[in-house]
């Protein structure tokens, strides 16, 4: 039964599964032979995670909203994903970056690096699933940067991870400041994709939920949208 990178096996008549990682069969690499199988079944649940599994745990902290909401975007939409509310819980943050770091785990990830604020706690997680380094940019006089102290090697591979992408610009900023420090960028994961396709960032990209949510310009709203006040809820 593969699933991101991973299938998992009953060998002959044991009672016993075994995970195996399907990027690495040349080392032949098993993975938590000895783990008691309820165990491991929960495990592969969580590198499979579906797009309904993930909605149901947005939806089940109070994370996706509705109403009338202004997007970072500057775009209108009826629907708002507060991660910080699901994102609060330490287990559900577990799950997500469990899920996002699965995608990777052959890809001998350096650095995780994400922009504040929305994206530190998946972008933490996800490193800290990698066993990487994480850093994060942040905003000064009104554009991201590096700060802190953080620097980025020539040649590091870094893999940018975000909660929630519309536009993706905050993550083309990242990769700018990757760029500029000639990095290796992996690619970019994030929790949330609602571009409607849209996104072009010249890496490879993957997310948990992938959505066709309906965004208008300030000056063509519908009107059911129009009638309803907005509210621009971000990181408030």
């Amino acid at each position: 039964m593969p699933c991101n990178g991973f299938a998992i096996e009953k060998p002959g008549a044991s009672s016993d599964y075994v995970l195996r990682s399907w990027s690495n069969l040349a080392n032949s690499v098993l993975l938590s032979i000895a783990v008691p199988v309820e165990i491991k079944l929960n495990h592969l649940a969580i590198l499979c995670m579906t797009t309904d599994q993930a909605l149901t745990l947005f939806k089940s902290s109070g994370a996706l909203l509705e109403g009338h909401f202004v997007l970072r975007s500057g775009l209108h939409s009826r629907q708002f994903f507060q991660c910080a509310q699901a994102l609060q819980e330490m287990p559900i943050v577990e799950q997500f970056g469990a899920a996002l770091a699965s995608k990777y785990r052959a890809d001998r990830i350096r650095t995780v690096v994400s922009p504040a604020m929305g994206g530190l706690v998946i972008g933490q997680e996800v490193a800290r699933q990698l066993g990487c380094r994480f850093i994060f940019v942040e905003k000064e006089e009104g554009k991201l940067v590096l700060r802190r102290g953080f620097k980025i090697a020539p040649g590091e591979r870094v893999l940018v991870v975000e909660d929630v992408v519309t536009k993706g610009g905050r993550v083309a900023e990242t990769l700018e400041i990757a760029r500029q420090h000639n990095a290796e960028i992996v690619g970019v994961a994030m929790m949330v994709d609602r571009s409607d396709g849209n996104l072009q960032l010249g890496v490879p990209m993957t997310s948990l939920i992938k959505l066709q949510v309906e965004t208008f310009a300030p000056d063509q709203l519908p009107a059911d949208l129009a009638a309803k006040p907005a509210t621009k809820p971000g990181s408030k």
